[in-house]
């Protein structure tokens, strides 16, 4: 057990967890899974893609989930014609009182706390490209000086299934600053049932303030203390080298069917979220079946799948499955002690 975590710390974030789950309860009616995901990855100071049709109440999450957290909300449309510019901001030249002109800074959305970047996938991969030093770095270079973001900074991103018409393949490197990629799925007929009752009628539910900027940044230092095994930490890296086609530990789902396997920002990936996982499970150390857990959401958009598996319709979440099968588990002593 970490030094710096007890009992107190635990229920704490447990009550956070459950508070902010109730919180956005009282609008996103439904889709609890997906809920939990979004948390999980938010207390390990991750951003999230959130993947689904247009409709299914990935906004109204977002938008929810900044009220609940009392975190400046910034919204990005993105949209073919988008700039870079557009998302930064950009120097313009002002007067002050006695008529001179100066430059001043207009910032762009990117400033907010919570930034919601809307259909992401319907804007050119130039202007997606303009995230990338605000979700790596928590900065921005403008006309080249760097502006610090406000902690804490998240950017959560929806994007409509990619063969839909009118968008655009993100690139490889900014889906790997995405610490999960979550699908909403459709929901189904008493959610729908709900969701019209709750959408055509006079009723209008509030977002309670559950927590603020400096608590949640509390939170997500203790994620950080929570005890992660040895044994579990070598798993995890024997994850990512099994799915690399190239390595000569790779699995044979790995050969057949990906190009491109997982990298260390992965691996990092699900050791932070499986920390969170067990804090919210009311643990100070991280278990095996954690690590299983977080391990699709947190690897299904870094692995880029085989000419071969996209012919036969294997999706990554299958690849992931089978390579879960495929790499040995823990010793029975090893799992004695995880459980």
């Amino acid at each position: 057990m970490s030094d710096t975590i007890d009992k107190s710390n635990t229920t704490e974030f447990q009550q956070a967890v459950t508070d902010l789950e109730a919180a956005v309860a009282n609008v996103v009616v439904g889709q609890r899974g997906v809920v939990r995901e979004v948390l999980i990855c938010l207390l390990a100071g991750g951003h999230v893609l959130l993947e689904g049709a247009p409709g299914l109440g990935k906004t109204l999450l977002v938008r929810s989930l900044a009220e609940a957290m009392e975190l400046r909300f910034s919204r990005i449309q993105f949209t073919p014609d988008l700039m870079p510019a557009d998302i930064v901001g950009t120097n313009v030249v002002v007067e002050d009182e006695r008529g001179r002109k100066k430059f001043e800074l207009q910032k762009g959305p990117i400033f907010g706390q919570l930034v919601l970047a809307d259909e992401i996938n319907r804007a050119t991969p130039k202007t997606q490209s303009a995230l990338l030093e605000a979700m790596a770095e928590r900065s921005v270079t403008i006309s080249g000086q760097r502006h610090a973001l406000e902690e804490p900074f998240f950017v959560l991103a929806t994007e409509n299934p990619i063969e839909m018409e009118g968008t655009y393949p993100l690139p490889e490197a900014q889906l790997d600053r995405f610490l999960f990629k979550v699908l909403v799925p459709q929901p189904d007929e008493d959610t729908l049932v709900r969701i019209f009752d709750r959408t055509t009628t006079n009723e209008s539910n509030a977002v309670p303030k559950v927590i603020d900027g400096p608590k949640l940044l509390a939170l997500r230092a203790m994620v950080r203390d929570v005890a992660i095994a040895e044994p579990l930490a070598r798993w995890v890296a024997r994850l990512m080298r099994a799915s690399d086609p190239s390595s000569p530990s790779a699995t044979a789902s790995a050969k057949k069917l990906l190009r491109y396997g997982a990298g260390v920002r992965a691996g990092q990936s699900m050791v932070l979220a499986a920390k969170a996982l067990a804090l919210s499970s009311g643990r100070t150390h991280v278990t095996f079946a954690d690590l299983k857990r977080v391990a699709t959401p947190a690897l299904r958009h870094r692995l880029i799948p085989s000419f071969e598996a996209e012919a036969e319709a294997v999706t990554t979440d299958d690849i992931v499955t089978r390579l879960l099968s495929e790499v040995p588990e823990l010793p029975e002593s090893v799992r004695r002690i995880d459980n």
